[in-house]
Order: C-alpha cells, then structure tokens, then sequence
C-alpha cells in the first residue's frame, strides 16, 4: 500500500507517491517536460527536457530534469533541480508534440565534440612523445667538469 502526501513545489500542487507526482496530469520519471529558463535580461528559453527522479525531502521536494542546451555548434545535457527555491525557471509537462528534439542533429553535434576532444588528446600525446625523445638529456648523469689536471 502506497501512502500519498501532497506537497507544494513553486506554486504547483503535487501529491507524490514515491515515483509519480499529481498535477491535473500525472508526471512521471521517463517523462517529457519543457524547462522554461530565463537567459539574459527579460529573454527566456523553452528547452527540452526529461524527468529524471523526484527527491521527497520533508523542507523542499524536489523534480530532477535533464534537459538539452544545443546550439549550432555543440549540445549539452544539464541539470535542473526544480523545487519552491528554483527562480527564474518553470517546468511543464510536453503533452503535444509541437516542441520536437532532433535525435539525429544533437547526436552529430555530440559526434563533433568527441572527435575534437579526440585531436586534442593526440596533440597532448604528440607533445609527451617529444619530450620524452628529446629531454632524456635531463635525467642523464652529468660527467664532472674536468679539472686542471685533466686538462692540461
């Protein structure tokens, strides 16, 4: 038997049953969502997200959103952690799909970052192979200077 407590996140009424919480609709973890984030100055970003877990604390139950940030040249997969402390963000259930995700585009940019990580790992490897090669002068040992006697 599964015990129901209604809580109250920024304004929203949920009643939350360990993996599902109430709002007119049910939201459950899996689900798609909209985070409505504000940027700079008055301008906000509707971006696309996933519930990812809920946190019943007893002070400030929490919804756990992943959501992407993709923009022409790189994507990236947040966090958000939506309670009544979050400000300058909203969270809303994607019941239609007016708000598409381009799998393929966001995985392409992915792709780019990792080959560019991957160059830069070859040029860091490049450079030790060169030290490596070319600095074994340091750790040779230094033959004594020769003296007068030596020399002369």
């Amino acid at each position: 038997m599964s015990e129901k407590t209604v809580i109250e996140i920024n304004g929203v009424k949920l009643e939350v049953d360990m993996r599902y919480a109430r709002r007119i609709e049910e939201m459950q973890i899996g689900q798609r969502v909209k985070v409505l984030k504000k940027e700079y100055g008055d301008s906000h970003k509707v971006l696309p997200g996933v519930i990812i877990g809920f946190e019943p604390f007893i002070n400030l139950p929490t919804i756990v959103v992943a959501y992407v940030e993709a923009g022409w040249d790189k994507a990236d997969v947040k966090f958000m952690h939506f309670n009544k402390a979050s400000k300058d963000c909203e969270l809303v259930a994607a019941a239609d799909p007016d708000f598409e995700l381009d799998r393929e585009r966001i995985g392409k940019l992915f792709d780019r970052q990792v080959a560019t990580k991957q160059r830069e790992i070859e040029e860091i490897e490049e450079r030790r192979k060169y030290f490596e090669t070319n600095f074994k002068a340091y750790w040779q040992a230094i033959a004594p200077a020769p003296t007068s006697e030596q020399v002369g």
